[in-house]
């Protein structure tokens, strides 16, 4: 007990014995006394010295900015179209491939001409029917057919030369 009462004497003795720090500086508004006006020449001193920075509109002329590059627009791009249209080509030629040889296959099944390794349905959409197998397979490449022809609307509405699409 006498040891808190020792703490407690001890902080009452250091707020005594130092001066609070606040009751020696002056507070806002109480130098009214020493009120000073300012004046435009009195702001320019402190804005060449850099002390005071002034917000708004400068009459001065400014050098106007180099214009940005524009952007990469790929549409605006002949050579975009030109791999495009080739990765197009490229997946339309695949496709009417495996539609040919699907029905290759489907004919030497029904003709017994050949015996072949089969038609692999689990690489995509299985047919219930071969029928059905070639239809799906030619919707595939008007799929890709439509594609190539929103392509070459694009480059047309861009100024494209046809020629590019077809690599030339």
């Amino acid at each position: 007990m006498t040891r808190y009462l020792y703490y407690a004497a001890s902080l009452g003795l250091i707020a005594v014995a130092m001066p609070l720090r606040a009751a020696n500086w002056p507070h806002a508004g109480a130098d009214s006394q020493n009120a000073m006006v300012w004046t435009n020449d009195d702001l320019e001193k402190l804005h060449s010295l850099g002390l005071i920075s002034i917000v708004g509109r400068i009459e001065e002329e400014r050098p106007t900015p180099a214009p940005a590059p524009r952007p990469y627009v790929r549409t605006q791009d002949p050579e975009w179209y030109a791999a495009q249209a080739a990765k197009l080509r490229d997946e339309l030629e695949r496709r009417q491939t495996r539609l040919s040889e699907y029905r290759q296959a489907i004919d030497d099944v029904r003709s017994l001409r050949k015996t072949t390794g089969g038609i692999n349905l689990g690489e995509g959409d299985i047919a219930i029917t071969p029928e059905v197998g070639i239809e799906t397979m030619e919707r595939h490449v008007d799929e890709v057919q439509t594609e190539i022809n929103e392509l070459e609307d694009l480059a047309r509405r861009h100024d494209i030369p046809p020629g590019t699409l077809r690599g030339q």
